[in-house]
């Protein structure tokens, strides 16, 4: 699937905020907790809690949260389709970056292992 301007466009203007209690509950329907959902945003943005939860109350869009994410080096290594598209194929930094996340967030609720995700 081709990934359009139009939809880069939607994914630079969408709040964290507004996908996070997904990405929560996709999690703890799972098994998963949010303790280990964070720990998978840190890994890949350098975010903490308390940063986290700062970056949902000031309602950031996903441009704004990985302008002021420190990228993890191995991030790269995350491949693999998610919502239709296959992460390394996408030429817009931004979509593949929010994609990235999309991808870790759905192997912590497939019940891969901790070390797998965080590429170890």
């Amino acid at each position: 699937m081709k990934v359009t301007e139009e939809h880069n466009q939607r994914v630079a203007k969408l709040k964290f905020g507004s996908v996070y209690p997904h990405y929560l509950t996709k999690v703890e329907k799972k098994g998963r907790t949010k303790q280990e959902l964070h720990q998978v945003i840190e890994w890949l943005t350098g975010f903490d809690d308390s940063e986290i939860k700062e970056l949902i109350e000031e309602k950031v869009t996903f441009q704004e949260f990985f302008a002021k994410a420190n990228l993890n080096p191995k991030a790269h290594l995350i491949k693999g389709v998610i919502c239709g598209y296959r992460i390394e194929e996408i030429d817009n930094h931004l979509t593949q970056k929010a994609r990235y996340l999309d991808k870790l967030v759905d192997e912590l609720a497939r019940g891969r292992k901790m070390e797998k995700i965080l590429r170890k």
